[in-house]
């Protein structure tokens, strides 16, 4: 297994690197563990996720990395040496998460860098819980009670729940989602966080 992990310092470099390949505009969203990176509330991912919403962004981003050497791996995800993989979701999918709205949408992502060609955004707070808890795992429930900690003044416990079961509502796991939910609000009530 691969031990590489990548700091926010590395990930600007690594964005700054293929903005100086892109000749076109293309908007990225980082989720996941990049996004929880690139807001210092982790020091660092094993892996690179973004979402590109739009199609012909997407499809231009592949071409231009293949032509820079980036290949995609076995299991998924793109290299380009044995370094860290990087996860490209389009539209409003997030591995197997379909999100309501698009990121691109006013107040569902927050802008961290724009390079020349490439804008750099950050997935909102509700869709990056919410994302990670449909997951479910433990790194993803410890993530999402890292970032309530940290953010706790900006999230309101009420607005979650109810983008979260909008959110369920459409997905095939529906019950086993809402128990991830109801999990992560009573580790909130242990910790003394919930604010509603």
């Amino acid at each position: 297994m691969n031990d590489y992990r990548i700091d926010k310092k590395g990930l600007f470099n690594e964005i700054a690197a293929w903005d100086g390949l892109f000749k076109k505009k293309v908007q990225i969203i980082a989720c996941g563990g990049t996004a929880m990176t690139l807001l210092d509330i982790k020091e660092s991912t094993k892996d690179i996720d973004f979402m590109v919403p739009k199609q012909n962004e997407f499809d231009y981003l592949i071409k231009v990395l293949q032509q820079a050497g980036y290949y995609q791996g076995q299991s998924g995800g793109w290299q380009r040496d044995a370094g860290f993989r990087i996860d490209f979701f389009t539209g409003n999918k997030i591995h197997t998460t379909e999100l309501m709205e698009s990121p691109l949408q006013k107040n569902n992502h927050l802008l961290i860098k724009q390079y020349g060609y490439i804008y750099l955004g950050i997935l909102n707070y509700y869709d990056l819980i919410i994302s990670k808890l449909f997951r479910g795992s433990t790194v993803d429930f410890q993530d999402c009670l890292l970032l309530f900690r940290k953010k706790r003044e900006e999230i309101n416990i009420n607005v979650l729940k109810t983008r979260f079961h909008k959110t369920s509502s459409f997905d095939i796991s529906e019950d086993k989602v809402n128990k991830h939910l109801d999990s992560f609000l009573r580790m909130l009530n242990e910790d003394g966080l919930k604010n509603g």
